[in-house]
This record gives structure tokens, C-alpha cells and sequence, in this order.
């Protein structure tokens, strides 16, 4: 027999090793590889719970503050229907008030509603007075609470009819709106002092001489002390500021201001010096106008609201 005989055996054996190792390496390989897709599938089925449930707790988030804010509306809103059933039970309080009032056998329901009117007219009667100055129609609104005071037949009134005729002769003596007669006084006063003045001023034009009338506008001779004008310029200007300063204290007149009245009247007799030189007539003008100045342009009534004070305590007895 060949040597070479007894290594066919061995070569099989390893040969059939060699296999069993590559059987066993691929079965290996099978087995991490099956276990990884199934870790990979596990790790992506927990991904996506995870996704899911970060989702799902966004979607709480937001649905907690859409309560949130719907909570809170919910409160504003019950916080306003409060406040309107407040509003009501108070109106309905005072209408029940009212009703009491007027169901009361004591107080007469066609009396309180004279005694509303009588002291809404006398409220009227205030306010015309003390806000717009009007003294006609405060003794309108004074009149017309008068004839409704008559209506009341209560004794307990009597005293608030003799107050309110006081407070109505108050008003009757006060004659005319002291700015309307302020306002006249001054107007008759600026014709009397403006229209004079331009006549004066023509009449001593033709009584000068002819050589004062052809050389008065290149020379003229006077004292340096003296302080009125002269000239037919400066006499214009100054007349056109005594017209201006009359019209400014007409208008504070309107307005009753009193101190602008009498700042406007102060600067006229500045120009009225410059108009006329010292005399009795010049020292005449400037006494009207200082009584002028004085003249009150507010209307003063001590006793007004009284009716209405006493009225108002009346009632709340």
C-alpha cells in the first residue's frame, strides 16, 4: 500500500470541519441578524409610541389652554352678568322706592309730581342764572314754579311760597343784565367821544390860519411836556386806539370779564389824554369813563337757591 493513502481520511475530516465552522458562522450571522431587526423594529415601535404620546400630550397643552382661556371669558362674562344683575336689583330697588312713594296716602302722587316739576324749574331757573346769565329766563323758569307751587294745597308748603316770592322780587329788582346796560352805557359814550373828537379836529383845521394850514405839516411849534397829539396822523392813531380799546372792552363785557373790561377802559383814557388837551370837558369824559369802569357787569343775588335748598329739606323730612 502507498503512503500517501492515510491522508485522504484526514483531509476529509478537516474538510468537513471547515464546513461545520462555516455552517455554524452562518447560522451565527442569521441569528444576530434576525436579532437586530428585531431590536431596530422594537426601537422603532417605541420611537413611534413615544412620538404618539408627545403629540397626544401637545394636543392636552393646547386643549388646557384653550380651557383656559374659555374659563376666563366664562369668568369676565359671569363677572359682567354680575354687575347687570347688580344694576337691575338697584333700578328695580329705586323703582320700588318710587312706587312706595307714590302709593303712599301721605304724600299724594299728583303732589310729588308737582313738587319734581317745581324743583326742576327752580333748578332751571339756577343754572340759566348762574352759567349762562340769562335773568330773563330765569324769572320765566322762577314763574313757572311759582304757578305749579300753587297747586299744592299742603299747609306745609306756605313757607316755601313766601321764600320763593322773596327770591322772585330779588329777581324783578335787578332791573336790566348789568352787562347789557354796561354795554349801552358804553356804546352812547363812544358816540359822544369818538364823534366829537373828528369834529373838533375839522373845526380847529379851518380856524387856523393860512400860513399854519399850508406849513403845519413842516413845522410845528408846541411845549415838550405836552402829551397830546397834534398831528392829523398821530390824532387818527390815537382815535383809531381809543376805538379799539372801547370795542376789547366791549367784548370783555360780553363775556363778563371784568378785569379785561376795565384793562380795556384804563388803556382808552391813555388815549383819550392824547386825544384832548386838559379842560373841563376832557376831565368830564375821563369821569364817565371811570364810572363806566365801574359799572358791575355780574349779576348778584344773595337769596338765589334758596327755594330750592329749602324745597330739598323739605322733601327729605
Amino acid at each position: 500500500m502507498s503512503p500517501e493513502q492515510p491522508s485522504a481520511p484526514r483531509r476529509s475530516r478537516i474538510a468537513l470541519w471547515l464546513v461545520l465552522l462555516l455552517l455554524l458562522a452562518l447560522g451565527g450571522y442569521a441569528g444576530w441578524h434576525q436579532w437586530r431587526a428585531r431590536e431596530q423594529a422594537v426601537v422603532n415601535s417605541t420611537q413611534q409610541q413615544v412620538d404618539a404620546l408627545s403629540e397626544r400630550l401637545n394636543a392636552m397643552r393646547t386643549e388646557q389652554r384653550a380651557q383656559a382661556r374659555r374659563l376666563q371669558q366664562a369668568d369676565s362674562l359671569n363677572r359682567v352678568l354680575r354687575d347687570e344683575l347688580d344694576g337691575i336689583t338697584q333700578r328695580a330697588a329705586l323703582l320700588e322706592t318710587s312706587v312706595e312713594r307714590l302709593a303712599d296716602p301721605d304724600r299724594h302722587g299728583a303732589q310729588a309730581l308737582r313738587l319734581d316739576e317745581t324743583e326742576m324749574l327752580l333748578t332751571i331757573g339756577s343754572q340759566r342764572l348762574q352759567i349762562a346769565g340769562d335773568l330773563d329766563g330765569a324769572r320765566r323758569a322762577y314763574a313757572l314754579a311759582a304757578g305749579v307751587l300753587d297747586g299744592i294745597d299742603d299747609p306745609a308748603y306756605l313757607s316755601l311760597r313766601q321764600t320763593l316770592l322773596q327770591e322772585r322780587t330779588a329777581l324783578d329788582a335787578l332791573g336790566a343784565d348789568p352787562r347789557v346796560r354796561a354795554i349801552a352805557q358804553l356804546d352812547a359814550y363812544t358816540q359822544t367821544v369818538t364823534a366829537p373828537a373828528g369834529r373838533e379836529e375839522r373845526a380847529r383845521d379851518e380856524r387856523a390860519p393860512w400860513w399854519q394850514r399850508a406849513f403845519g405839516n413842516l413845522l410845528q411849534v408846541q411845549p415838550t411836556d405836552r402829551a397830546v397829539a397834534v398831528q392829523a396822523a398821530d390824532r387818527a392813531a390815537a382815535l383809531a386806539g381809543l376805538q379799539l380799546e372801547i370795542s376789547l372792552a366791549r367784548a370783555a363785557a360780553e363775556r363778563r370779564d371784568t378785569a379785561g373790561y376795565r384793562d380795556a377802559l384804563r388803556r382808552a383814557d391813555t388815549w383819550l389824554q392824547r386825544l384832548a388837551p386838559d379842560s373841563a370837558a376832557r376831565t368830564q369824559q375821563r369821569a364817565q369813563l371811570q364810572a363806566l369802569a365801574a359799572l358791575p357787569l355780574s349779576l348778584s343775588v344773595p337769596t338765589l337757591g334758596s327755594t330750592l335748598q329749602q324745597l330739598r329739606q323739605l322733601r327729605a323730612r
